[in-house]
This record gives C-alpha cells, structure tokens and sequence, in this order.
C-alpha cells in the first residue's frame, strides 16, 4: 500500500554545470542517460543546448553579465517615459 511519492521541486543548476551537461552529451552521452543521471528533463537539456550551444565554462560569467546588462537598458526607455509624465503633471499645475 505504499506509493512512491513524486516531489515537484525544481532543481538549479548553474550556468556552468548546464554547459557540462551539454559538453557530456556531445562526448557521446545518450540524453536520457544523461537526464535521468543528473535530474532534469529532456525539455530542459533541448532548452539548454538551444541557448548554451558552443559555449565553454569560461563564456557562462559573460553571458550572465550581458543578460544582466541587456534588462537594464531594456528598463532605461520605461524609466524615461514615466519621468516625461512625471513633468507633464508638474508643469500643467503650474499657474
């Protein structure tokens, strides 16, 4: 009468160890071996390949620091439209 339990929690893994992964598949690792082995979907490691495709260790820092930059600057048009409001309403208040 015991059933195996199913949890739902997500696991993280760095940028790092998702181009491992990759690098294992490309070194002749099945996928769903290498799914199965560390945790995560085959829906994820197709996600991940899309996106860290050709990348080593070394290139994860920068990518994270352009992902990084890249929403500032997509907030900065945002930001400057709200100001621009911001003065309509101060200055149409002005006798």
């Amino acid at each position: 009468m015991f059933s195996e339990k199913k949890t739902n929690t997500k696991k993280r893994f760095s940028e790092q160890q998702i181009i491992g992964f990759l690098k294992e598949a490309e070194a002749g690792m099945p996928v769903k071996e290498l799914c199965r082995k560390h945790g995560f979907s085959d829906a994820s490691f197709y996600t991940w390949r899309a996106k860290f495709a050709g990348m080593e260790v070394s290139d994860a820092p920068r990518l994270k620091d352009l992902e990084s930059e890249n929403a500032r600057l997509k907030k900065l048009p945002a930001e400057a439209v709200l100001g621009m409001e911001a003065l309509k309403v101060v200055v149409k208040g002005k006798p």
